[in-house]
């Protein structure tokens, strides 16, 4: 157990003037904690101290832009980490660092910084060609919603715009924007919004537009559901089926508003309900194996042209799902195989650039060492989990193929999931503030361009570090311009609660 330092006032003064009139002098500070019996830490804590003191003395105007910078930190970490309101923000710097500020002091701070973040990232763009995902987050506005543009690769925030209305001219106005600012792109990603759509065949024509997979799988999860509410429907009619078949039987009239009295028929029901809920689960299922980056088929992996040639004969299979389905959801089955038809020629859009270097593995290994390949790819998670260590417990002449197949498989994109992500962090800040501005949209995407993630595939690197842009992690403040706020100092006397004493705080 540590010792308990407590000295007076007069002995603190002595012993910081004693460390800042022998700074430098070697040994010192050792023999000053020995003799008078406190440690090294609260003898540099006391200098400390004393500095501040004397500064705050001599230079009392010099205070005023520290505490200034405190204030303006403390305003901003609490509305990006503590997804704080304004009126928020006013009581916590209140209480905890005793200090009033006016919701008009608050928002001029956040405009300030909003324009510095605005400026940082007009400065700061990856390079080289992007594969870019874009995405509308609807705000309470009727009609109108947040335009979103993030890097596929790094979930670096490139655009986070204000409320405007959806239509392919908002959207053309801001890829003119990232043209202007040196961005440059050959794959775009979206949800096959008719708006993005229009703005990509206008402002990028050469561009591949890609579909997400997941609104198209998502799409096919809600007819499910549908489907299985209405065979348990039927389920639950059985018994009241059965019941009106023997009140027929014991000659009298069946209850209610157009009875159902026919057992067989009810059964013929249940049962087509049922075939056509186990074959759209199946085919669902299929169509998300075939949507899979790697699809493994006995000892190869299928090529865009093979993978091509199965998507058709499932669009078959679904085209047959309406001809099975009931008029009461015929419309809806006719309406999901639309949609997939529609869809998948640009859900499939990554797979022919895997053809060269897929075929190229094949020739120097063979299908079998390539299937094997894919297979470990696919359980990455489990034998990796990172892609750097599952091609080292590989053997080592097939290095070169398996870095060139890894980097194409992991360059490939299929979904939107990054901006549904940057949706995800927004939410709680636009249900505090109900409206969010272009200063805090600029303010929330250099905060998470700076934000390292603490764990996962990218643990230790934060988007701005994946995009490029940075070797190492930096504070997302101090890159705006707001100095570091100094280090707290220890207490000069440690105290040791008891534990009656942490029981009752605990309590």
């Amino acid at each position: 157990m540590h010792p308990r330092h407590c000295t007076t006032a007069a002995q603190r003064m002595r012993l910081a003037s004693h460390m800042m009139a022998h700074e430098g002098t070697y040994g010192y500070v050792s023999q000053l904690s020995r003799e008078s019996a406190v440690s090294r830490q609260t003898l540099y804590t006391l200098k400390w101290r004393g500095e501040e003191a004397m500064e705050e003395k001599f230079h009392p105007n010099e205070q005023v832009p520290r505490e200034a910078v405190r204030i303006r930190r403390a305003v901003l970490k609490l509305l990006t980490d503590g997804h704080a309101s304004r009126e928020g923000i006013q009581r916590c710097i209140e209480e905890m660092m005793g200090i009033h500020v006016s919701l008009g002091a608050i928002s001029a701070i956040i405009h300030e910084a909003g324009k510095r973040a605005q400026e940082w990232l007009d400065q700061h763009i990856p390079e080289g060609m992007r594969t870019l995902v874009f995405d509308e987050q609807y705000s309470s506005q009727r009609g109108k919603a947040y335009l979103n543009i993030v890097d596929a690769h790094s979930s670096y925030v490139l655009v986070s715009a204000p409320p405007v209305a959806v239509d392919g001219e908002s959207w053309s106005l801001l890829f003119l924007t990232l043209q202007d600012q040196g961005v440059k792109w050959n794959r775009a990603i979206s949800d096959g919004g008719k708006a993005i759509g229009e703005a990509v065949r206008e402002i990028t024509p050469g561009c591949v537009h890609q579909r997400d997979v997941w609104h198209v799988l998502h799409e096919c999860q809600k007819v499910q559901g549908r489907v299985e509410r209405a065979v348990n429907q039927l389920h639950e009619q059985t018994p009241k089926v059965e019941n009106q078949a023997k009140r027929i039987a014991a000659g009298k009239k069946p209850l209610g508003r157009n009875p159902k009295t026919d057992v067989g028929a009810h059964a013929s029901d249940v049962q087509q309900m049922e075939y056509l809920a186990t074959s759209l689960q199946y085919l669902t299922h299929e169509l998300k194996h075939l949507l899979e980056i790697v699809v493994l088929e006995e000892q190869s992996i299928l090529s865009s042209g093979e993978r091509q040639e199965e998507l058709d004969a499932l669009l078959i299979l679904f085209s047959e799902l309406c001809e099975i389905a009931p008029n009461s959801l015929k419309k809806e089955i006719e309406k999901l195989v639309h949609h997939i038809q529609g869809a998948l020629p640009h859900l499939v859009a990554f797979c022919q650039p895997l053809d060269r270097v897929q075929q190229s593995a094949k020739e120097q290994l063979g299908e079998a060492a390539v299937h094997l390949i894919g297979w470990a790819w696919l359980h990455r998670a489990i034998l990796g989990p990172k892609t750097k260590q599952l091609a080292a417990a590989l053997p080592p002449d097939w290095q070169p193929v398996v870095k060139d197949l890894f980097a194409a498989w992991d360059e490939a994109v299929r979904s939107s999931s990054v901006v549904e992500n940057w949706h995800s962090i927004l939410r709680p800040f636009i249900a505090v503030h109900r409206h969010l501005d272009a200063d805090v949209l600029a303010i929330l995407a250099v905060w998470h361009n700076h934000r390292v993630a603490p764990r996962g595939v990218h643990q230790g690197q934060s988007p701005l570090m994946r995009a490029g842009l940075a070797k190492k992690p930096t504070d997302w403040l101090v890159a705006l311009g707001y100095p570091a706020s100094p280090a707290l100092p220890q207490p000069p006397c440690s105290i040791e609660a008891s534990e009656p004493e942490i029981e009752s705080i605990a309590a």
